[in-house]
């Protein structure tokens, strides 16, 4: 990794590329050139058959120039630095700040090309590249460009933790689609690499997404909840509900009714400790007053046709109550 700081102050990290992917490339752009010189040496030798040898020698030369360094130099300041080896093996030539090259910069790097690449068969161009910490020829140092690599391995996804059982479904009628791509992104990063951080800086942040998702939605969580697994769960809320329109085809994607969450019951201590368990060992604690879904419906508000009515009605527009 190679750090370079642009006139912005800016810092951009790129990925120099090194010799044997750099010779794959020139390889592949001097077969192309060799081949395109050999088809016009063909064509102007027939065309000229009838020149003297002083004529045929200057054409040879002009052939040479235009060919084997005028072609690479007008490709690449063209394609910006993008041959087609350098396509090939996803490589692309930049400048030193990670802008795209211009024709001054190609025609420094074709000249010195000739010299580092043609004349002496690649050896000097080898030597430099493996002396340069960035793996740059003399070309690259005279023009101020560099070689990167544009393909890279793709690293590695961390999976979100989950929430803690006792919040899986409260949210289930909870208003997301104001929420942007990017605080879903900025909590994604946080929720997988939580553990990574401070623990007070760990909470403010948590405290601040937490905020901008309650600011789009319009609704607050219950009290007692923590920021970072009311985010877990709003996170694994989106992605049920992204599951089912994937797997139903956009039919039936309407959220589930939600879960009622009444008081605890005394003869629930155990179910308590045992799903408060549960949330400590993926990294949440449970809240003083949460019990797990599926207790006691008394407190919903009413029985019989009343709690029908409002079960058939979705339920409360948060999809949650607050802890008893």
């Amino acid at each position: 990794m190679s750090e370079l700081v642009t006139g912005d102050a800016v810092v951009l990290e790129l990925r120099p590329a090194r010799l044997p992917s750099r010779a794959l490339a020139a390889a592949i752009d001097l077969a192309v050139v060799f081949c395109v010189f050999i088809l016009v040496s063909v064509v102007v030798g027939i065309a000229s058959i009838t020149l003297d040898e002083a004529a045929v020698a200057a054409i040879g030369v002009a052939l040479f120039l235009l060919v084997l360094i005028g072609g690479p130099i007008a490709v690449e300041t063209l394609s910006h630095g993008r041959s087609l080896g350098k396509l090939a093996c996803g490589l692309r030539v930049v400048r030193d700040d990670g802008g795209p090259i211009r024709f001054r910069h190609a025609l420094v790097r074709g000249a010195m090309g000739a010299v580092e690449i043609l004349m002496t068969f690649g050896v000097v161009a080898s030597i430099a590249s493996l002396v340069s910490a960035r793996g740059r020829r003399l070309g690259d140092v005279f023009a101020g460009t560099l070689v990167i690599r544009e393909r890279v391995t793709a690293k590695r996804s961390v999976a979100v933790p989950p929430p803690p059982p006792w919040l899986v479904g409260r949210f289930s009628q909870l208003d997301l689609s104001a929420v942007p791509d990017e605080l879903w992104l900025a909590i994604r990063q946080y929720l997988t690499r939580m553990h990574q951080l401070d623990a007070g800086v760990g909470r403010s942040m948590a405290a601040r997404l937490a905020d901008e998702v309650v600011s789009r939605t319009g609704i607050a969580p219950p009290q007692g909840i923590p920021a970072a697994a009311f985010l877990a769960a709003v996170v694994h809320e989106r992605q049920a509900r992204d599951a089912r329109r994937v797997f139903t085809g956009g039919r039936g994607a309407s959220s589930a009714a939600p879960v009622p969450v009444g008081g605890a019951p005394e003869s629930a201590g155990g179910t308590v400790e045992a799903v408060g368990g549960v949330a400590e060992a993926v990294g949440f604690a449970a809240p003083g007053g949460a019990v797990a879904p599926g207790g006691s419906g008394a407190s919903a508000g009413g029985a019989g046709s009343g709690a029908e009515e409002q079960k058939g009605a979705g339920g409360s527009p948060a999809g949650f109550a607050p802890p008893g």
